[in-house]
């Protein structure tokens, strides 16, 4: 693999480049910690390149320069020490760091040089050299100290990279070992070696994920480190059943389809870090339908500034590619007659618009007079107001079968029958729900096609390609697993691999009626609004918490341990969610606390694979803290309705709330304990504890959804809520007495990381 120094690491969104200091070091930057250490480097020179040329320097002025002058010195020679560190163990590429840094050190010297008070002090006449007499010095000094310490940062970042790549082949040897095991005792050792690298590889990427600059390529990375997470619970159930059924074709199939899967985003990863294609292929561009549209109309209302820099053909052939990419919602057996109606009509309309639009460009090209300028104008006006209600035509048309799609297999009915069919060796029971699953699997990736074309944004529509290829492969290999089990119903392994991608088809179905509300929000410019609470709480002097955690690593069982529990998380919130789902009144109280409480309860789920806003254990403890919180203003808002409700329903209401109130007590205890022993014990009794709240939560949610409709049929008393929601507050109180303003400011600041990251992948 040629690599530049750039090799990977690099500004994603242009070179470096710094045009006060003429400067354009040709290096692309695409992480974030390169960027973010360059900066504090990049102001210092800046504040010395850009003093004022002043006759009379005062005292003062000379003596800030030079400590500017020596900072920057004294960085540079700090950062020259670790870059040497780094160049002694990695032999590979230590001549070309070594180079580097001695070019960085002998670039901090002359800065130094250059601003000291004694030299600034003496007159141009005694033949000195300073930053006054030859400012062409500094800007030259400081355009080698850039250069030679960004060529360190990356190749710095190509161990990393190296690093991911070193990782990415073992866990793909050890992958071919277990494909080719014939015995248990041998699969079971491989195994255990398989999960420990998996567990290192998901550290690796989850920081590479996390530094990327790139969102698209931050999306293309978590699309296929989410594949190798769910295969990994697959890989061993679809091999144990091999191995127990040795000869079933069936089972063979399924087993390959997941290593095959698991193979492909191995690879992908690797494309991503190294930024190189297979056999030279560029990185494919958009095709969303938004995308031609929000192109074609910047080249319309460019026609303002400029008549000429566009040609009619290129016009013709933007529109051409949009109205063929419709198709995909015109030629759809899932489109609405009405939607197919009025995308064809809004079609046709925008085709006649485009040609009056190019007459009247043609004639201002011509003759630029006052009248011909006003016709222009209107002409892209009521065009770019067709392409406006054009896409809110799709976007209804997208939306609507997704939304339906989802109530509609919101039961997994199919699923369930499938189960059953393959406990009964059902074979004929088997072909009928196979042919019924495949339908919804038609149906699901027809949405997911649609929805790509209307998601706004690339990363959503790299989310929506990864959902398409996740029901499509999902669905074969449920089809697989069920022959399986139909074929010998005895089997409690092969019943146990059909439930695990039965579950992983689930967690889909979830994740798209999250993609979903994404892709509205973004269409109803809500962009960057999140739905998940996020906040964390401000940090109270004298809280016991706030003793700095020593750093510690997780042994593997410790992480296999953690990332159970947070699978366990996971399944949780994504049956909340559903229950969630199901309230018309997405403002109701009880609603906002259960989503708040769901959502922190899946930034703690994403912290169990090193990824979202909680970078360490005590980010982690805080979150539980605001996450109990959360739990006993939920159980005061539900005493409130309570009072509302009649004898026997009270009584049910309240001995559910006396189940959550303790719960949620004893975590907020566990969280404000001191650590005595060991931190994994406490992060272990946190996320346990967390996962108990949970399950209480979502027997709760459907007996407060049954009650809320009883109680509005008899009397209408939802409309008397509003007494004790203002009340509501006065319940619940916390020791540290934070309030919310508080908690809302500290989500802009990330908490220091006192420890290292939790990273790795979901495991049973």
């Amino acid at each position: 693999m040629a690599t530049s120094p750039g090799g990977g690491g690099g500004l994603g969104v242009s070179s470096l480049n710094f045009p006060g200091l003429g400067f354009d070091s040709g290096l692309e930057i695409k992480t974030r910690s390169v960027e973010q250490t360059l900066l504090p480097l990049v102001s210092q020179i800046t504040t010395l390149i850009n003093h004022k040329d002043k006759t009379k320097r005062s005292d003062k002025t000379l003596q800030a320069i030079q400590r500017v002058g020596q900072a920057v010195n004294l960085a540079v020679g700090r950062f020259v020490t670790v870059g040497e560190a780094i160049a002694n163990e990695n032999w590979d590429l230590k001549e070309e760091i070594n180079i580097a840094c001695l070019e960085a050190k002998q670039a901090g010297e002359t800065i130094a040089e250059l601003t000291d008070a004694t030299s600034l002090n003496n007159t141009e006449s005694d033949g000195q050299i300073t930053i006054f007499t030859d400012k062409t010095g500094v800007i030259k000094a400081a355009r080698l100290l850039l250069s030679s310490v960004t060529k360190v940062l990356l190749l710095a970042d190509r161990i990393v990279i190296k690093q991911i790549i070193t990782s990415r082949n073992k866990v793909l040897a050890t992958m071919e070992q277990l494909e080719s095991v014939r015995s248990f005792q041998e699969f079971v050792q491989i195994f255990s070696q398989f999960g420990n690298e998996m567990v290192e590889f998901a550290h690796l990427t989850g920081d590479r994920q996390n530094d990327l600059k790139d969102e698209k390529k931050k999306a293309e990375m978590a699309a296929a480190r989410a594949v190798l997470e769910k295969c990994t619970m697959m890989l061993l159930t679809a091999s144990k059943t091999c191995l127990r059924h040795p000869n079933c074709e069936s089972a063979r199939k399924n087993k390959g389809g997941v290593f095959h899967r698991m193979k492909l985003a191995l690879e992908q990863v690797i494309e991503i870090v190294t930024d190189c294609r297979p056999n030279g292929e560029n990185e494919t561009s958009s095709i969303s339908i938004y995308a031609g549209i929000k192109e074609l109309k910047m080249t319309i209302e460019a026609l303002r500034e400029n008549l000429y820099f566009q040609s009619k053909e290129n016009l013709s052939t933007m529109l051409k590619l949009i109205l063929e990419h419709t198709e995909d919602f015109t030629d759809s057996a899932y489109t609405s007659h009405e939607h197919r109606e009025r995308i064809l009509e809004l079609s046709n309309q925008i085709k006649i618009e485009l040609q009056h639009l190019v007459s009247v460009w043609m004639q201002a090209q011509s003759k630029k007079t006052k009248n011909v300028m006003e016709d222009l104008e209107i002409a892209i006006l009521k065009i770019s107001q067709s392409m406006n209600e054009f896409k809110r035509e799709l976007h209804s048309a997208a939306t609507l079968l997704a939304t339906d799609l989802l109530k509609h297999h919101a039961d997994h009915a199919i699923l369930k029958a499938l189960k059953i069919t393959g406990v009964e060796g059902n074979l004929e029971g088997l072909a009928e729900y196979t042919c019924k699953l495949s339908e919804q699997k038609e149906q699901l990736i027809e949405a997911c096609r649609l929805l790509r074309h209307i998601s706004g944004t690339e990363p959503l529509e790299i989310t929506c390609m990864h959902a398409e290829e996740t029901f499509q492969v999902t669905g074969q290999q449920i089809i697989s697993a069920a022959e399986t089990l139909t074929l010998h119903p005895s089997s409690k392994i092969a019943k146990e691999n059909l439930d695990v991608f039965c579950e992983a088809w689930e967690s889909q179905i979830s994740d798209m009626s999250t993609l979903l509300r994404e892709i509205n929000d973004v269409f109803e410019g809500k962009r960057g609004e999140k739905r998940a609470y996020l906040s964390l709480p401000k940090p109270v002097k004298n809280n016991a918490n706030l003793k700095p955690f020593k750093p510690t690593k997780l042994d593997s069982e410790e992480q296999a341990k953690i990332a159970k529990l947070g699978l366990k998380l996971r399944l949780l919130t994504s049956d909340i969610d559903c229950e969630i789902e199901k309230w018309k009144n997405q403002e109701n109280e009880i609603v906002r606390h259960g989503q708040n409480m769901s959502s922190m309860a899946y930034s703690i789920y994403l912290f169990t694979r090193g990824e979202g806003l909680l970078k360490s254990t005590q980010d982690l403890i805080y979150q539980v803290e605001v996450f109990a919180t959360e739990g006993l203003k939920l159980a005061s808002v539900l005493q409130g309705f309570s009072k509302q409700l009649k004898d026997d329903d009270k009584l049910l209401l309240l001995l559910e709330i006396n189940k959550l109130m303790p719960l949620c007590q004893q975590l907020q205890l566990t969280a404000k304990t001191p650590i005595q022993n060991k931190i994994y014990t406490k992060v272990d009794k946190c996320i346990l504890k967390t996962r108990f709240v949970l399950a209480t939560l979502a027997q709760l949610l459907p007996v407060c959804y049954k009650l809320m409709h009883k109680c509005k049929s008899e009397n209408d008393c939802i409309n008397s809520l509003q007494p004790w929601m203002e009340s509501r507050w006065q319940t619940v109180t916390t020791k540290d007495g934070m309030d919310e303003k508080t908690v809302e400011a500290f989500a802009v600041k990330s908490l220091e990381h006192n420890i290292a990251n939790l990273t790795f992948l979901e495991s049973k």
